[in-house]
């Protein structure tokens, strides 16, 4: 839900939010975020979980981040996001507040509250940004839409699906053998 646009919000006003309200801005708007799903944090565990697994097992040098991850997505400090799940390879991004900059791979779980941001504004954003690969998981249609902007692709996938991870060679994320109920 936007706030009324009284004046342009920037990551100030995020930081002086009471402890345990969280919002996002995107332009100087502030969006507050609600609180996710059991069925929307299952599938931000088992999407992180597998992504760890594999930069672990192939010694990779990107980290996982579940949220709330902050991301200072521009320069500008009218853009401050939490994506479900981020992944940031160039380690000079991150200081102990987040990411500074565009992470590689960003997934987002729709809920009711987000999904007209989540699927547009935050697309927009992210493509700008330089973001290379970015996940739209629905888990009320139980499907997956894979932005590839690295390659310019765009996938459409449903959760009987194994969901190739474009960043990654040979990781595919298995919807079908996730247990979501």
């Amino acid at each position: 839900m936007a706030l009324a646009q009284e004046k342009v919000y920037t990551v100030e006003d995020i930081e002086a939010l009471p402890e345990g309200v969280r919002a996002e801005l995107i332009d100087g708007q502030m969006f507050y975020m609600a609180t996710p799903s059991r069925k929307h944090q299952g599938l931000v565990i088992a999407i992180s979980g597998m992504l760890f697994a594999y930069l672990n097992q192939n010694k990779g040098k990107c980290a996982v981040y579940p949220a709330p991850f902050s991301v200072y997505l521009n320069e500008d400090n009218r853009t401050y996001l939490e994506p479900d799940i981020t992944v940031v390879c160039d380690r000079d991004k991150l200081d102990d507040k987040g990411c500074h900059g565009a992470p590689d791979f960003v997934a987002e779980i729709l809920s009711p509250s987000s999904r007209s941001r989540d699927c547009l504004l935050k697309l927009i954003r992210y493509r700008e940004a330089g973001v290379r690969e970015y996940w739209i998981v629905d888990p009320e249609r139980e499907t997956v839409m894979v932005y590839d902007f690295a390659e310019n692709k765009v996938g459409s996938y449903t959760f009987r699906d194994k969901v190739r991870v474009n960043l990654f060679p040979g990781l595919e994320i298995d919807f079908a053998g996730m247990d979501l109920n």
